[in-house]
């Protein structure tokens, strides 16, 4: 390996700008300013990782990384013949130095983007202000409505596309937190410099000299996190279980617990006070949902056992961050009842405590006497306690002595709040304890709700076998068309008899079904009746599929319509295009249903629906998908309000655009009207995680977009933007654009070929050996095939190679069709005026943008046999086709072309990224050429194609 001269920096040669990436929002343009002092910090922590490759593997490595870089930029060929040629060792690390890059570049951009968003908050106001303001145009009996039922709900999966390690994600907060913290310090520094009247022991020479102390101090902060990253290895060494997954979300809730939810609730409170207005007494507006240790769907590894696990976790965190908020709380309480007073019910209710509770320590009794607040707090703080230990133990809740979930813990806090309103302590009780029970409110004890899915065939499984065993039916279950074991099962949920003794007589699989539903009711005796609301049918096709789901949830005692009992609710999860655009009859069918319908009713007359983007894209493409998604969404609509109810729309959207990914504020907003009623569910996956969440100052900002979105949409969005016959038009319009994309997308995927392309064209079957989750990449007896592939690791293989087929392949043929049929001017009527076409449009420009066919065709060329590149053919003609397209409708000559900052980004990154492209292809030819000729894998040349996943993963921003 040859050196070239002495480089001392591993450089950012221009500028670059916050990737608008997955579903977090980008709602900012960045200033000159803004972005010079971006440049600035990508430049420092390149200089600094330079350092840290010339300390930890010499002077070589990084003459290598600047040759190669250099070269990329330049002679692409060259730069893949150079590459092909060097060893293994020098590979994997001449990588790892590219992707540590992408690590520090984009959380230098996170970083930035959240000062960006603090920058426009100081400039025009927060968006939550500017949603309040917005209010006064909203009936005001509408508006109630909207406030009444608020409740904006991100669930956490633990879909595998974060290729980051937790271990890499920590480091990397550290940096940003390192460089918000050099932020604050030279902003201070510069203000004492420039005002001399209020500092008149700092001059300018001082003022020069500090802020040089403070970055030697500061940069050997982020070396040693730099340092520590470096020799931190990327690669899980074996795959996660279910409880590791749900570790990692519960340290991304467990920090938004502490600073960003607070934040939020309390300013969504004061901007609505602002304007006049409240939510009323119960509204939770802010929760959080979990799908890790409840998605059985495919996953073999989730248990009733592993649910039980997963659960007893979120506990243990959330009564910890609890104990942390009353013990705040204690602090603070320090009210006399000689100078202030107390409430008799909070007298009374501090009395029956200390009855309860003989354990306390005589200390506080005594030293607390007079201050029945803090008292009262202790008290508190010792239920929780053994709340603790009675989970740890198995012992039963006794009443009085510890609690059974979250709303006994929030009515000790609000008869403290009421006592204080009364006795002239309205700032505390309206300040920071209010702070305190919204945050308890929105995490409960169990940091988040667990929604629980299991696919629509296991529960007629189970069923089968319990109606055979009666023989009432002339059919077995099984043979059963779907319209007669749809009225069977209405009967049965008329039923007051149980289908089976108990033990229910059914096999290993039936069996395991069943326990699902006895684990949830025991779930709800052991930590309350919070941890799990929603029940998830995946594959629902129609109304049986609910009813039978509702039909074992009675045997297991959650459900009894004759006592009145609904304890969850059954969601149907309409996942392909088939089921969308059947959405209206399956809700029909389900509340035509008088037994249903009163279901329905006991559970607060609302139906949850939940609408999956990933697989409608996989199978109808990203045009179909989006536009089916939409159409049924209005469906469902109008089917809701004529039986009287609330629609509770929950959007399984992925990271990539091709799985429904993009920025969630302005795909909120583009709903159709009258869709959202003050409740939404998003899942929130893998790199979307820690893309939103990691740094607070994000966190606060999306969280923020998300609740004033919807906000937005449900009290303001109540009728059509546009006429009817222009809505029409507009549809008749998107109907052909559809059809005609969806046939150039099945044509595509439908030919015979198509599956060995994508398997030689793409690292696809790496992915199962990155361990990123806990979930098989293929569903069960699924075949070798496409179909049997899971959505994720079918965009993962496209966007490995740069094709990024699934985010835009269609959307041409569409467009093209249209103008041909003479809709031109309406294409651009709807571009101009209709914000669903126009986020739609948006998301894929920016797919296209991520697109490098000069990458993807050296895939090809390398790894694909020569009779199979007529399939490149195909998508390089689409391709043309869309871009064309798409930039007539947009405008612009060229993609990112209004946004110069943006692209001059994706050009710096290349520079980075082609080389761990032409890496990763001469890697996947050296191991097939070893699979070809019989020789054992090479585990060095197996962990550096690993590797180079990793590094395409964080130089896209996208897994999956």
């Amino acid at each position: 390996m040859r050196a070239v001269a002495e480089p001392h920096h591993l450089r950012e040669p221009a500028v670059t700008a916050p990737v608008p990436t997955s579903s977090a929002d980008n709602s900012t343009q960045p200033t000159v300013a803004d972005n010079a002092a971006l440049r600035a910090d990508i430049r420092r922590l390149g200089d600094l990782l330079g350092e840290t490759l010339v300390r930890q593997e010499g002077p070589e490595l990084l003459g290598l990384v600047e040759q190669v870089r250099l070269l990329s930029r330049t002679d692409g060929e060259a730069t893949a013949e150079l590459l092909s040629g060097i060893d293994l060792e020098t590979a994997a690390k001449l990588v790892r130095a590219f992707s540590t890059y992408f690590h520090l570049a984009n959380v230098t951009e996170q970083v930035h983007r959240g000062r960006e968003f603090a920058a426009r908050r100081a400039r025009e106001g927060s968006q939550l202000a500017q949603t309040a303001d917005q209010l006064s145009d909203a009936d005001p009996k509408h508006l109630a409505d909207t406030l009444a039922h608020l409740a904006v709900r991100p669930v956490f999966t633990a879909h595998p596309t974060e290729a980051a390690r937790r271990s890499v994600l920590h480091k990397l907060r550290r940096i940003g937190e390192l460089l918000e913290r050099i932020h604050r310090e030279q902003a201070t520094a510069g203000l004492a410099s420039a005002d001399p009247e209020r500092h008149p022991a700092t001059t300018p020479d001082r003022a020069a000299a500090r802020l040089t102390s403070a970055r030697r101090s500061a940069d050997r902060r982020l070396a040693e996190v730099i340092d520590l990253l470096w020799q931190t290895d990327e690669l899980r060494i074996a795959r996660p279980e279910p409880t590791d997954e749900a570790r990692n979300a519960v340290y991304y809730l467990d920090e938004l617990y502490r600073e960003a939810v607070p934040e939020v609730l309390e300013e969504l409170h004061e901007e609505l006070a602002r304007v006049g207005l409240s939510l009323p007494e119960g509204v939770r507006p802010l929760t959080f949902g979990t799908w890790i240790g409840g998605d059985r769907d495919g996953n073999p590894n989730v248990t009733p056992n592993v649910t039980w696990d997963v659960l007893d976790l979120q506990h243990e965190y959330g009564i910890k961050d609890a104990l942390d908020t009353i013990d705040d709380l204690r602090a603070s309480l320090s009210t006399s009842v000689r100078l202030a007073g107390a409430s008799d019910e909070l007298l009374a209710s501090l009395d029956a405590d200390l009855k309860l509770l003989p354990e306390l320590s005589p200390r506080y009794k005594r030293m607390n006497a007079e201050e029945p607040y803090r008292l009262k707090a202790t008290c508190v703080r010792l239920k929780l306690e053994n709340t603790r230990d009675r989970l740890v133990t198995g012992t039963p809740h006794v009443i009085g002595r510890d609690y059974l979930g979250t709303r006994e813990l929030v009515a000790d806090l609000k008869l403290i709040q009421e006592s204080l309103r009364a006795h002239r302590g309205e700032l505390i009780a309206d300040g920071r304890l209010a702070r305190a029970i919204r945050t308890i409110e929105a995490f409960g004890l169990q940091l988040a709700t667990m929604d629980v899915r299991e696919h629509a065939e296991a529960h007629h499984h189970a069923l089968g076998q319990l109606f055979d065993r009666l023989g009432e039916e002339a059919w077995r279950y099984n043979d059963m068309p779907r319209e007669y074991r749809q009225k069977l099962l209405a009967k049965e949920l008329r039923s007051r008899r149980p289908l089976a003794p108990t033990p229910a007589p059914l096999d290993a699989a039936g069996t395991k079904t069943l326990n699902v539903f006895n684990t949830i009711r025991e779930g709800f005796e052991r930590f309350g009746d919070e941890i799990v609301e929603s029940y998830i049918i995946s594959m629902c096709q129609g109304a049986d599929d609910v009813f039978a789901a509702t039909v074992l949830a009675r045997e297991a005692g959650l459900i009894d319509l004759h006592a009145g009992i609904a304890k969850i609710g059954i969601v149907p999860l309409l996942e392909t295009t088939d089921e969308l655009q059947q959405a209206d009859r399956i809700l029909e069918e389900m509340l035509s249903d008088p037994s249903y319908r009163l279901l329905v009713s006991l559970r607060g007359d609302v139906q949850e629906v939940m609408l999956g983007y990933s697989d409608s894209s996989k199978f109808g493409g990203i045009t179909t998908s989006q536009w089916e998604i939409h159409r049924a969404q209005r469906r469902l609509r109008d089917v809701a309000h004529r039986y009287g109810i609330r629609l509770r729309l929950f959007h399984g959207r992925g990271g990539t655009v091709g799985r429904g990914g993009g920025p969630s504020h302005e795909a909120i907003l583009a709903q159709p009207w009258g869709t959202l009623e003050g409740e939404i569910k998003v899942t929130e996956q893998g790199e979307v995680i820690s893309d939103k969440y990691l740094l607070p100052s994000l966190a606060r900002e999306n969280l923020e977009l998300t609740i004033s979105a919807t906000l937005a949409a449900s009290a303001l969005h109540t009728s059509p933007r546009q006429a009817p016959e222009e809505l029409a038009r507009w549809d008749a319009a998107m109907d052909q654009v559809s059809e005609a994309a969806h046939t150039a997308y099945r044509t595509l995927v439908e030919q015979d070929d198509l599956p060995k392309y994508f398997f030689a064209a793409t690292p696809v079957d790496q992915l199962a050996s990155l361990h990123l989750g806990s979930r098989p990449s293929r569903r069960p007896d699924s075949g070798a095939g496409l179909d049997g592939l899971r959505a994720i690791p079918w965009v993962f293989g496209w966007t490995q190679s740069r094709q990024i087929v699934p985010g835009w392949y269609g959307v041409g043929s569409g467009l093209a069709a249209a103008r041909g049929a003479g809709l031109g001017d309406v294409l651009d009527e709807m571009y101009g005026q209709w914000h669903f076409f126009r986020n739609f449009l948006s998301n894929v420009a920016m797919t296209l943008a991520k697109t490098d066919l000069r990458i993807a065709r050296h895939y090809v060329e390398q790894l694909v046999p020569a009779e199979l590149h007529h399939v490149f053919d195909q998508i390089v003609a689409e391709h043309e086709l869309t871009l064309r397209e798409v930039l007539r409708l947009t405008g612009e000559s060229e993609l990112l072309e209004h946004n110069p900052v943006l692209k001059q980004t994706f050009t710096v990154r290349d520079a980075y990224l082609d080389p761990i492209s032409y890496l990763q292809v001469a890697l996947l030819r050296r191991q097939r050429e070893e699979v070809a000729t019989g020789r054992p894998e090479d585990p060095l040349r197996a962990r550096a194609l690993l590797l180079t996943v990793n590094g395409i993963a964080a130089g896209l921003r996208n897994t999956g």
